[in-house]
């Protein structure tokens, strides 16, 4: 707790309450009040998550701003959440992609207004409630309920295979969780009778058990992240989602993966990681690599960007398996980092598709002349997404690259070599997108972003080049987490 103030349930009922209030706005008569409701909101929200940020130890690997109160007695469950560095940047990123989503969706979304923004603000508390549970069972409960307002966006408000796109995306992540749950079940005996995370950190596990509940685990986190070869969700979740569902899914909700490994794989089963770290390595490989090549023949914007997304977020769980402080908090910065990053590329696309209503490469040409402050935000977020140095997409791939030469050069090799794929299929886009003459009458008709549209990338604009130019404001909250993480897997005593 910070002053007795309960700051973690602030960051997750804020936004939920905000949400369940727009909620009884009702019909699209009050279409108005909805989105003010929504956007004050979101604000209150983001400015509850500051003091998170303001207010922590950076020395201390420790969880902070802890609450622990009972929730079901008889199965010693509770409503426990905290956060140390490996999760508070998160809760941060979360709050304030909720702001930029509400103003995306201001003019774009005129039916069921309402519903539309409750649901992206309860699924801002709900992912909060996720990266601080210490709780298990309240951990999977946060897990589980993101999905449905999730689902329901792409459902309602998505492309013309929505329906599909919804259900594939609810059927592989649930699927996925129910494992985890049944490794939680299992921990919760051998640990007699504990929900609680941190004590599963501490007991003794023998190895074939560690290497069952990895593998658990496995197959919640890797449908998540998305890992190849259980991506194939999210090319067409992104495609049918609205341009908030997409900014959402991709700065977000891939990332919960990735933190799932690093909050319950590495700490709880270690040596399992360890040994079994050559198989996620190569799985990681092949996403950056092979997914790299696939992006390179979309025609579709919105599934280019997600299969860049695939590619990166390859990088991050590479990263992670590295067992080395540079690959670790190199997967963290470019966690972050692909947050603003590909939020900021599927809002670009966004601005698109409300003028011209067509996300195909070839329906573009010469954007450039009828959009140029548009054409500048672009530039600078197809650079990040290539890794430009002074942009945040380069220091974590930097962090990463320089983490797998200290493991093995090849590693190192076939994620460097990489980053061509990640410039060719992100520049060869915008200068087809972009350039060149005016294409059609579609593109004549354009007419440059006005203020909301800029203050939004104008935000995230400032947001990539703050992390690429001085990346120590991020990186020094995760030192102490990660170190403690690495100095807590590398005692382990089986492997």
């Amino acid at each position: 707790m910070s002053l007795g103030i309960p700051q973690l349930s602030l960051v997750i009922w804020v936004p939920i309450l905000a949400g369940v209030a727009v909620l009884f706005t009702g019909s699209d008569r009050n279409a108005a009040l909805a989105r003010w409701l929504a956007l004050l909101g979101a604000l209150a929200g983001f400015l509850v998550a500051i003091p998170l940020y303001t207010g922590f130890d950076t020395l201390n690997p420790g969880m902070q701003f802890t609450e622990m109160h009972p929730w079901i007695e008889t199965f010693n469950i509770n409503y426990h959440l905290g956060v140390d560095g490996l999760s508070v940047l998160f809760i941060l990123l979360t709050s304030f992609t909720t702001v930029l989503v509400v103003l995306a969706g201001w003019r774009v979304i005129e039916k069921k207004v309402a519903q539309y923004m409750a649901a992206f603000l309860i699924m801002s508390g709900v992912m909060n409630g996720v990266f601080a549970s210490l709780d298990a069972i309240l951990f999977y409960v946060f897990w589980e309920a993101m999905l449905i307002p999730m689902f329901i966006a792409i459902g309602v408000w998505g492309g013309p295979n929505r329906v599909y796109a919804a259900v594939k995306f609810f059927l592989y992540t649930l699927l996925g969780s129910l494992l985890m749950l049944v490794a939680f079940i299992y921990l919760y005996h051998v640990s007699g009778g504990s929900f609680e995370i941190l004590d599963y950190q501490k007991m003794p596990i023998p190895m074939v058990p560690q290497v069952l509940i990895f593998l658990a685990f496995f197959t919640a986190f890797a449908v998540k992240v998305p890992m190849w070869p259980v991506h194939t969700w999210l090319p067409d979740a992104h495609v049918e989602a609205p341009t908030g569902g997409s900014v959402v899914l991709a700065a977000i909700m891939l990332k919960l993966g990735a933190y799932g490994f690093l909050r319950f794989s590495l700490p709880i089963v270690p040596d399992a990681s360890h040994m079994l770290s050559g198989f996620m390595i190569t799985l990681s490989l092949i996403a950056v690599v092979y997914i790299g090549l696939v992006a390179l023949v979309q025609g579709d914007m919105k599934k280019l960007i997600a299969y860049s997304s695939i590619s990166h977020m390859g990088f991050v769980t590479l990263g992670i398996f590295l067992f080395n402080a540079y690959g670790m908090e190199g997967a963290l910065v470019q966690m972050l980092s692909h947050g603003f990053v590909s939020g900021a590329l599927f809002l670009c696309v966004g601005v698109m598709y409300d003028r011209v209503h067509s996300r195909q490469i070839a329906d573009y040409g010469g954007v450039a002349n009828r959009m140029p402050m548009f054409a500048a935000f672009f530039m600078l977020f197809a650079m990040a997404n290539s890794g430009l140095p002074g942009t945040s997409g380069f220091v974590g791939e930097f962090m990463v690259v320089m983490g797998a030469i200290k493991s093995n050069f090849w590693y190192a090799f076939f994620a460097a070599t990489t980053l061509v794929f990640g410039a060719a299929y992100t520049l060869w886009m915008y200068k087809r997108v972009v350039f060149g003459k005016v294409a059609n009458q579609h593109v004549e008709q354009l007419s440059d972003i006005g203020l909301r549209e800029f203050v939004i990338l104008a935000l995230l604009a400032v947001a990539v080049l703050a992390m690429g130019i001085y990346p120590l404001p991020f990186t020094e909250v995760m030192h102490a987490s990660v170190n403690g993480l690495l100095n807590h897997v590398a005692q382990s005593k089986l492997y």
